[in-house]
C-alpha cells in the first residue's frame, strides 16, 4: 500500500497506464515538477492534486492524500478587549435618555430600509465601510426590542438578528472569523426570542462556510447537513444548505455525493418560498445560487473545463451592482480556466473582475486570488501573465 501520496500517485498513474509526460500534459505541469511529487522532493498542492485525481479518476483519493499530507495549523484570530466589549453589550444596551414611546409602522420600516441601504453597500465595497453603521443599528434595534412589549418586541428581536447575521458575514469578508462565528450565533439568539428559528438553521449554513474556506471538508458537510435536520427550517434554508454540502464534498473529491446535494439544492430551491414580512431574505441574492455552486464545486473536484463553461453561463445573468459576487464567482472562474491551461482566456477573464475584487475587499475572495496567482504563476512569461499580474498583486496587497 501507497505510504505517501508521491507513491500514490505513482500507482494511480501506472494503472491508468500513462506516463509521467503524458500526465503531465492532461494535468497542464511540468512533466520535472510531477516528478519530484512522486519522488517526494515537493510538497503537493492541492489544485494540482485535484487535476491528478481527475486524470487518473481516482476517486478522491489523490485529494485526500493530499490533505493528509498537508501540515495543518488552523490558528484563528482573537478578539481584542474592544471588540468583545462592543459585542457583549449589544443585547443589554438601553437607549439613553429613558424609555421611548412605542415606535410606530413608519419607524420600524424606516430602520429596516437603513439595513437594506447598508446591506445593498456591502455588495459594492469593503465590508470595513458599513461595519460600523450594522453594529450600531443592531445596537439601536436590539435596545428598542428590549425596551417594548410584543407585538413589536418581536419585530424588532427579527430585524436585529438578520442584521446580526449579515453582520457575521461582513466580519467573514473582513477577515475576523472569531467575530463573524460570534455574532452568527448572537444572530440564532436573536430570532429564537423574537419566535422564528430560521435563522437559527441558517446559522449552521453560515459555520459550514466558514469551514469551507478553511477548506475543512468534514466541518463544512457536517454543519450543512446539521442544518438540514433542523425541523423549523424553511425550503429556501434547506437549498442553500444543500448547496452548501455540495462544495463540501467536492472539496473531499466526492462527486457523487456533491451532485445528489446538488440536485436536492434545486429541487428545494424550486419550491420555496421567501417570506419577505419578518426581515430581509437570507442568503444570496444571485438569479441562480445553485447553479452558481455547482461551477465552484466542478472546479474543487478537478473538472476545471467544465466549470469555466458553467461560471462563463451564470456570470452573464449577474447584475452589475453585485459586485461581490461577481467578484467572487468571476475569480473561481479565472481560477476554473487557468487549471484547464486556458491561460490567456484566464488573464482575460481576471481583468473584466479585479476592478470588482478591488473595490469589495473580500478576504475569502482573496484566497481563491492567491491559488489563481500561484497557478498563473506557471506561466509567468507568458505575455497575458505578465500583462495581469501586477494588477493581481496589487488587489493581493491592498490590506
Amino acid at each position: 500500500m501507497a505510504e505517501s501520496f508521491g507513491e500514490l500517485l505513482r500507482e494511480h498513474r501506472a494503472a491508468a497506464g500513462l506516463s509521467l509526460d503524458q500526465l503531465a500534459k492532461r494535468v497542464h505541469y511540468s512533466k520535472g515538477h510531477l516528478s519530484k511529487i512522486e519522488n517526494g522532493l515537493k510538497a503537493p498542492h492541492e489544485a494540482l492534486a485535484r487535476l491528478c485525481d481527475r486524470a487518473l479518476d481516482a476517486g478522491g483519493a489523490l485529494i485526500q492524500a493530499a490533505r493528509s499530507a498537508r501540515d495543518r495549523a488552523p490558528v484563528g484570530p482573537t478578539l481584542d478587549r474592544r471588540q468583545v466589549l462592543v459585542a457583549g453589550t449589544v443585547l443589554g444596551m438601553t437607549l439613553a435618555g429613558g424609555p421611548r414611546p412605542v415606535p410606530d409602522e413608519q419607524v420600524v420600516v424606516g430602520m429596516r430600509a437603513s439595513f437594506e441601504h447598508l446591506r445593498s453597500l456591502g455588495m459594492r465595497t469593503s465590508p470595513v465601510v458599513v461595519l460600523d453603521p450594522l453594529t450600531a443599528l443592531a445596537r439601536t434595534v436590539c435596545a428598542l426590542a428590549g425596551e417594548n412589549p410584543d407585538p413589536i418586541r418581536s419585530r424588532l428581536l427579527l430585524l436585529a438578528a438578520r442584521i446580526a447575521e449579515y453582520i457575521g458575514w461582513m466580519n467573514q469578508e473582513a477577515g475576523d472569523e472569531l467575530t463573524a462565528l460570534w455574532w452568527t450565533r448572537h444572530a440564532s439568539t436573536l430570532a429564537t426570542a423574537g419566535g422564528d428559528r430560521d435563522i437559527g438553521s441558517y446559522a449552521f449554513v453560515r459555520e459550514a462556510g466558514l469551514a469551507l474556506y478553511r477548506q475543512d471538508p468534514v466541518s463544512t458537510i457536517a454543519l450543512a447537513q446539521q442544518a438540514q435536520r433542523t425541523e423549523w427550517a424553511s425550503s429556501r434554508t434547506l437549498a442553500l444548505a444543500a448547496r452548501r454540502e455540495a462544495q463540501g464534498h467536492a472539496l473531499a473529491g466526492d462527486r457523487d455525493s456533491a451532485e445528489r446535494a446538488l440536485d436536492r439544492a434545486v429541487e428545494l430551491l424550486g419550491s420555496s418560498t421567501v417570506d419577505t414580512r419578518a426581515y430581509p431574505v437570507l442568503g444570496s441574492t444571485a438569479p441562480d445560487p445553485v447553479e452558481l455552486a455547482r461551477g465552484w464545486a466542478l472546479c474543487d473536484l478537478g473538472w476545471a473545463d467544465q466549470a469555466a463553461a458553467v461560471l462563463d453561463r451564470e456570470m452573464a445573468r449577474l447584475p452589475a451592482a453585485s459586485r461581490r459576487t461577481r467578484a467572487r464567482f468571476g475569480t473561481r472562474r479565472s481560477l476554473a480556466y487557468a487549471l484547464a491551461g486556458e491561460v490567456d482566456q484566464s488573464c482575460l477573464t481576471l481583468a473584466e473582475t479585479l476592478d470588482d475584487a478591488a473595490h469589495v475587499d473580500s478576504a475569502t475572495i482573496r484566497v481563491d486570488l492567491r491559488a489563481l496567482a500561484r497557478t498563473l504563476g506557471r506561466w509567468r512569461q507568458h505575455r497575458t501573465v505578465r500583462e495581469i499580474s501586477p494588477e493581481l498583486a496589487r488587489v493581493l496587497n491592498r490590506r
